[in-house]
């Protein structure tokens, strides 16, 4: 999770987000590339005593700095491109969850299991156990099981909302009267937390978000207590 005085993404925990680390690193060294040699372009020009008159109408400058761009940006699309269909991607989930945003809460609806529904509410601060986050902790977190892929449908039953979770690279808007979509698959067990990140009010950074990855036997143990209590 995040940090203090932290710089960089949360560590991944599902292989889009290690795509989407890995892309952020490739376009943040062409950003370094870039940035550099048009300082160093620019130092020269101002610092030099030379000069060229057939510098401002040079055929083959023009070629270059014509060129060049275009390669660099099809080097970021196709990456980018890459990524937004992997994101995009749905293939046999074995969970369907349904996650309903509410002022200001969460409930989440498990399709696969008949009355396996919950409501998840932010932990007030005088009430949080030790080790507990401020702001983070929820009364009932979202249960998946490790390395299984996990469909979630995301609306909304008053006003927008967004369902995201940065350490799964997971972020899809809940719209009133729609059903989105989103997928991903936990690639280590761990409590991953996340907040609702479409400003929905006044207590919109009172509506955090928590998925919990667990073994496949302990998924299976939790729903069926959560059954039993239903």
């Amino acid at each position: 999770m995040a940090h203090h005085a932290q710089l960089g993404f949360q560590d991944a925990a599902s292989p889009v987000m290690e795509e989407l680390i890995h892309f952020h690193d490739h376009a943040l060294m062409i950003l370094f590339l870039i940035s550099t040699l048009v300082l160093y372009i620019i130092v020269a020009m101002v610092t030099t005593k030379l000069t060229n008159k057939y510098i401002l109408d040079s055929q083959e400058i023009e070629v270059i700095w014509t060129i060049i761009p275009a390669i660099i940006l099809i080097m970021v699309a196709l990456p980018s491109l890459r990524i937004l269909y992997l994101m995009d991607e749905v293939n046999n989930p074995h969970i369907t969850i349904k996650a309903m945003g509410h002022q200001w809460y969460w409930s989440y609806e498990y399709t696969d299991y008949e009355n396996l529904e919950f409501d998840s509410y932010m932990v007030p601060t005088q009430d949080l156990l030790p080790g507990q986050f401020r702001l983070l902790e929820v009364d009932h977190r979202m249960v998946v099981p490790v390395e299984t892929p996990v469909r979630v449908l995301v609306s909304a039953a008053d006003v927008l909302h967004s369902w995201t979770v940065p350490a799964l690279g997971v972020k899809m808007d809940a719209i009133p009267g729609r059903l989105n979509q989103t997928a991903f698959i936990t690639s280590r067990p761990g409590v991953f937390y996340g907040q609702c990140s479409e400003i929905c009010g006044a207590n919109h950074s009172f509506m955090p978000i928590v998925v919990e990855a667990v073994p496949l036997e302990h998924f299976e143990n939790w729903s069926s207590l959560m059954l039993e209590d239903a």
